[in-house]
């Protein structure tokens, strides 16, 4: 996975997100900040424990609430580009199994 931070705060991130095809993040969880997504390139899927995934293409966007484990998925064949709005409050990245 490789990032371009945008924006960082103390309460504020914004970074766009790229993913390689058939790349995943961890299962994660925040304990203070929301997750808010944008697809900007590729396909990309928001998986949600407990909840249906949800699939972005360009311009389509989705969000997870604090505590909500999740990851995002290339779910393409090609490189997949998100923008990734993180706030408000500082971040934390929860490991899950």
């Amino acid at each position: 996975m490789d990032t371009n931070t945008i924006v960082k705060t103390a309460d504020v991130s914004v970074r766009v997100m790229r993913l390689g095809p058939g790349s995943a993040t961890d299962w994660h969880h925040h304990s203070v900040v929301d997750d808010f997504f944008v697809g900007l390139k590729g396909t990309i899927r928001v998986e949600m424990r407990g909840k249906t995934a949800v699939t972005l293409g360009p311009g389509e966007t989705t969000r997870t609430p604090v505590g909500l484990v999740h990851r995002v998925c290339n779910s393409g064949e090609g490189e997949a580009e998100y923008l990734l709005v993180q706030g408000i409050g500082p971040y934390d990245f929860i490991r899950e199994d």
